[in-house]
């Protein structure tokens, strides 16, 4: 009872977004400090062939308020480079520490290692 009253306490907001065949929730939880982070879930409906019976397969994330910035601008880029094709414009990303990477030149660094 006491784990579950903790819980009820630490989540501040809760949002979910259905798309598709996956869930994804945006839950804004509360530390004993009173700092606030994110738990970004990825929830997948899936059958299990051995017992006929449906589980929700689920992937967390942790955003911490100190990355908020730098998540929002990698988010940013990835969408923008999905829709056109491109880069962001050295100016919108400067705020990055890292460069852009493309798969491959990180399959092939991985593989130099």
């Amino acid at each position: 009872m006491e784990e579950f009253e903790r819980q009820e306490r630490d989540e501040i907001f809760s949002k979910a977004v259905r798309a598709g065949k996956r869930t994804y929730f945006f839950d804004v939880k509360g530390m004993r400090s009173g700092e606030m982070y994110i738990t970004v879930t990825e929830s997948i409906k899936r059958f299990n062939q051995d017992n006929g019976r449906f589980f929700y397969e689920k992937h967390k994330l942790f955003l911490y308020k100190e990355d908020f910035d730098k998540f929002a601008n990698g988010l940013e880029a990835a969408i923008h480079f999905i829709r056109t094709g491109e880069a962001l414009p050295d100016e919108i990303s400067e705020d990055f520490s890292d460069e852009y990477c493309f798969v491959d030149d990180v399959n092939k660094s991985q593989s130099e290692i």
